[in-house]
């Protein structure tokens, strides 16, 4: 059963770089500074958490997500800060519990950090690592993640980095621990994984029906509850876009979404976009496309379906300009939650 009282909703970026009116482009140092005043602007509104993401190629203009949070964070008061995902198997985990034990003691407790293994792998060689390691990098980093989100000295030895002897990791957070979530694509050893380390879960719907997810959230609690570990409502994120008028909605999206799915394509052996699968996505998959009342009806029965705790929307994708991110932003937050909440409390009452 979904609560809605405590339902959260948030918005991420992957740090698209963002056009201007005519088409052209703008640099990546706009686009960064573009994600800021939109993580104002959702903290104005009252949406509950904005993730940046972290890749390392042109496309995309933020590779350091926690600095780009860490600007949002001076210019915002209650929106949570975090990313999405922090690509843990080629960072070090020391340094990534420092620079987020940073970002929560200047944010006042709102920063959440975001692992995942990296669906792009461009860090791995950037970065000196193998990806004949791509698992034990995780699992093994994830690990040393865990005892240092303790807070207490850490003696620990692995394959990959240097080993700790009773060593201390400051900053120490004012609440004695980082929110941690892990990012998941959808595999069962990933489900159980992060129910097995006792942290939350977010999975990523980019593509087919949200009913086929059930399963893998029927097993986090399953898993959990065997464990004897703790259980958290379930998050996820998927794609969308928002505009007042449904066809704009769905010819802006189609535009951007499919040039963004078949830039990435054509190095996953990918088939480009047809618009049949794009029209299947809006209608019934995972992309939250439309005016206003049609994106919050099918958010709505995801929430429902799945029982979900929080839903993200992936905004941005593509290159789209400063004035459609914003306005969609804006209608995410003034038209779609509250209409996602209305929704829910009429289902409930219904029962």
């Amino acid at each position: 059963m979904v609560d809605v009282d405590k339902l959260e909703f948030g918005i991420e970026t992957f740090g698209d770089i963002v056009a201007n009116e005519d088409g052209s482009l703008k640099s990546a140092a706009e686009s960064i500074r573009q994600i800021v005043h939109e993580g104002e602007l959702a903290d104005k509104y009252g949406i509950d958490v904005i993730g940046v993401g972290e890749h390392h190629r042109p496309d995309y203009s933020v590779s350091s997500p926690e600095t780009v949070l860490a600007t949002i964070a001076g210019k915002t008061n209650n929106i949570k800060l975090a990313t999405a995902v922090t690509v843990l198997s080629s960072d070090d985990p020391v340094r990534v519990y420092e620079r987020f034990a940073t970002l929560d003691g200047l944010s006042n407790g709102r920063a959440q950090v975001m692992l995942g293994r990296g669906s792009f792998t461009e860090s791995f060689p950037l970065f000196g690592y193998d990806l004949t390691d791509y698992d034990d990098l995780f699992n093994e980093k994830l690990k040393l993640y865990d005892l240092l989100r303790t807070e207490k000295p850490v003696t620990w030895s692995g394959k990959f980095r240097a080993s700790l002897e009773n060593q201390e990791v400051y900053p120490k957070t004012e609440h004695g621990e980082l929110e941690t979530y892990i990012g998941i694509g959808g595999s069962p050893e990933s489900i159980i994984r992060a129910a097995r380390f006792g942290y939350k879960v977010i999975i990523a719907i980019i593509g087919g029906q949200a009913d086929r997810f059930k399963p893998y959230i029927n097993l986090y609690h399953e898993a959990a509850k065997r464990l004897e570990m703790p259980e958290f409502p379930v998050a996820v994120h998927s794609h969308g876009f928002i505009a007042d008028d449904e066809d704009e909605a769905i010819e802006v999206a189609y535009k951007n979404i499919k040039a963004n799915f078949d830039r990435i394509g054509l190095t996953r052996g990918w088939a480009p976009m047809s618009r049949e699968q794009f029209d299947e996505e809006t209608k019934v998959g995972s992309f939250y496309v439309g005016n206003p009342e049609k994106v919050a009806q099918r958010m709505a029965r995801t929430i429902d379906l799945l029982g979900l705790g929080r839903f993200d929307l992936v905004y941005g994708a593509g290159n789209q300009t400063a004035a459609q991110r914003e306005r969609m932003i804006e209608l995410y937050a003034t038209k779609v939650i509250p209409r996602v909440k209305e929704i829910l409390r009429e289902k409930e009452a219904s029962k």
